[in-house]
């Protein structure tokens, strides 16, 4: 069972910069192959790539078997993001994350934690350090039975 009592609490803080080549990789397979990304000095980053940024860190799963989830019981629920002004390549960004709700249906067959992340803008070639750039939404399920 997921714990409850961890609404609220942030599970996990890190930092991770945009790295042109790495916008250059992602843009490359989603299809995205316009001039921009190959000429560009700053490459705006794309909405999902945050995603991809959270998730570098040692372990991104580190905190999920505190919180009760087990890895093979789990499913990808759903994913969102507000951008609230753009971020670049070289900005340095830092993520953290809370667990905002936990809840379950189906008599407790599926239990649903949700995780908020607040991006933030670290240092970056704007020299507007500190900025609220994004807020990402994930919706983890976890099976049972």
């Amino acid at each position: 069972m997921i714990d409850r009592q961890l609404i609220g609490r942030i599970v996990s803080r890190h930092q991770a910069e945009a790295e042109r080549g790495r916008l250059r990789l992602f843009a490359k397979a989603i299809g995205e192959t316009g001039d921009c990304w190959s000429e560009e000095e700053r490459l705006r980053v794309p909405l999902t790539f945050l995603f991809c940024l959270d998730m570098e860190r040692p372990d991104p799963y580190d905190w999920y078997a505190g919180a009760g989830l087990e890895l093979p019981k789990v499913l990808h629920g759903e994913q969102s993001f507000t951008y609230i002004r753009p971020c670049f390549s070289g900005d340095v960004l830092s993520f953290e994350t809370r667990i905002e709700d936990i809840y379950d249906k189906k008599e407790g067959k599926l239990e649903f934690l949700v995780k908020a992340t607040r991006v933030t803008r670290v240092t970056g070639m704007s020299g507007l350090q500190g900025e609220h750039v994004a807020d990402l939404r994930t919706v983890i399920v976890q099976r049972h039975g």
